[in-house]
């Protein structure tokens, strides 16, 4: 794959995210050799980028967009963590889908976050995985991913 992970982030047009710090929880937590990233919500310099329950208020396309920032959140923090994005291994992705009962298509929007992480980071960005639907997420927000890791 010649091109870095970083240089692969560059020519899909996304940079890392600065994340901002919270009183109440870390980022990231490293335990052994795992490091437990924090729940991501879709922000971009500062703001929430959608609000809203997909199936209701929020379209399928619009809520794949939402997982690929927070999932680009997940990366930034992983980099906090690893010092490098081509340290970074993903481990496990959690996604959770604010989503009305029928809407049945989380795994749909879960696909643009991985996808991105394999885009992004090759095969290192593979992934066990989770898709959740819930009643709902902080800030309203329609999309929230956590993720574990491992430093290569």
């Amino acid at each position: 794959m010649g091109d870095s992970a970083s240089e692969r982030l560059q020519n899909l047009g996304l940079e890392l995210p600065d994340l901002a710090g919270n009183a109440y929880f870390v980022h990231h937590r490293a335990v052994g050799s795992s490091i437990h990233i924090s729940g991501q919500l879709p922000f971009k310099d500062g703001e929430l980028l959608g609000q809203g329950v997909v199936g209701r208020d929020v379209e399928l396309e619009t809520a794949k967009e939402l997982a690929r920032h927070a999932a680009l959140n997940c990366l930034a923090a992983a980099v906090q963590a690893v010092g490098d994005l081509d340290r970074v291994r993903i481990v496990q992705m959690l996604v959770f889908v604010a989503s009305t009962p029928d809407f049945g298509l989380q795994s749909q929007v879960a696909n643009a976050a991985s996808e991105l992480l394999i885009e992004v980071l090759g095969e290192n960005g593979r992934h066990a995985r989770t898709a959740l639907g819930v009643a709902g997420l902080p800030l309203n927000t329609p999309v929230e991913i956590q993720m574990i890791c491992t430093a290569v």
